[in-house]
């Protein structure tokens, strides 16, 4: 069985009553006739905005592997110390992973979250020697509308990412550089100019199968009508 760890952060995990593009993606991917496969991660919980913790399970649709490494407020920095055992206790196959934003807004500048990027792989590697990853581009949210010094950081970590994988993608555990989720749009893809809405966890999680799809032929060309 292929086993996925969803890895990321708000945008990840979800909150209380949504699907999560995890959802979309499962959902797309049962459809393939691919062999079976499931969602591993050391986490299942959605974030409650009412305790201001990840202590939910009111997913809008609960029937389906919900397990994943996400945090609200987490990002490569968090998540680099944590991924080795992670990937050794749930023997994950392939990490799907979306982070970055929360790193440049808060804690580290494009150069130093290019750092953890590698710190992140060596992990995960170390680890699981065969491990192959799909790592997403941060996508710009509100703040880089009006904030022009954070919006230079992500685009510059963006280049940086695309370096980093070009420079750590090997035949033995090959990463890919999914494409930005396509035509997304932050007035129409997200409820609060950052977070995804559904047709914004369509997006995100077709940014993923597509990537999948055309590298390593998994799966099937995303359809954004997917329930």
């Amino acid at each position: 069985m292929l086993r996925f760890m969803p890895v990321g952060d708000s945008m990840t995990i979800g909150s209380a009553g949504e699907h999560t593009w995890r959802y979309r993606l499962w959902r797309h991917l049962s459809e393939a006739d691919d062999g079976p496969f499931t969602f591993v991660g050391p986490r299942e919980e959605l974030y409650d905005k009412t305790t201001d913790a990840p202590t939910s399970s009111a997913y809008a649709e609960p029937g389906f592997p919900r397990a994943h490494l996400a945090g609200w407020g987490e990002g490569w920095l968090h998540m680099a110390p944590l991924i080795g055992e992670a990937v050794r206790e749930h023997r994950a196959d392939v990490l799907l992973v979306s982070l970055g934003l929360i790193d440049l807004g808060f804690y580290t500048n494009a150069e130093q979250t290019a750092e953890n990027v590698r710190a992140f792989v060596a992990a995960a590697r170390e680890a699981r020697p065969r491990i192959r990853m799909v790592l997403l581009p941060v996508i710009p949210n509100i703040r880089a509308l009006t904030d022009a010094p954070f919006a230079e950081q992500v685009d510059r970590f963006n280049v940086l990412l695309a370096k980093a994988v070009a420079d750590l993608d090997e035949p033995r555990s090959p990463i890919l550089l999914a494409s930005p989720p396509e035509s997304y749009d932050i007035d129409a893809d997200t409820y609060d100019g950052t977070h995804p809405n559904a047709s914004g966890e369509h997006r995100i999680a077709g940014a993923f199968a597509g990537a999948m799809w055309e590298a390593w032929g998994f799966g099937q060309a995303y359809a954004a009508g997917t329930s």
